[in-house]
């Protein structure tokens, strides 16, 4: 008889590598900023999933919503400007060429 301590195998497999395809909506210079380096942006990753990048606000928005779900391991809030996002939804919207699941 085996005996298995710790996890199942299949949940030790290594986790995809992501990869960006490409950025959704416009550039953070296109929408203005000076300096570019330092502003949230949404890419489109090529097994189909969406990342963004924003400012870590979860233990602020956690405190202040104690209703709001559990949070899974690795789940973070981040917060986003809406122009960002609006930009990103134009391309969302009729964009046939991102990566599906």
């Amino acid at each position: 008889m085996t005996i298995h301590f710790g996890r199942k195998a299949s949940c030790r497999l290594p986790a995809p590598r992501l990869r960006i395809a490409r950025r959704i909506g416009k550039s953070p210079q296109e929408r203005g900023s000076t300096l570019g380096a330092t502003c949230p942006d949404v890419f489109a990753l090529t097994d189909g999933r969406i990342a963004v990048i924003g400012t870590e606000r979860t233990s602020e928005v956690r405190a202040d919503h104690p209703e709001m779900r559990p949070l899974a391991h690795g789940e973070k809030v981040v917060v986003v400007d809406a122009a960002t996002l609006a930009h990103a939804r134009e391309d969302l919207s009729h964009d046939d060429d991102l990566p599906s699941s």
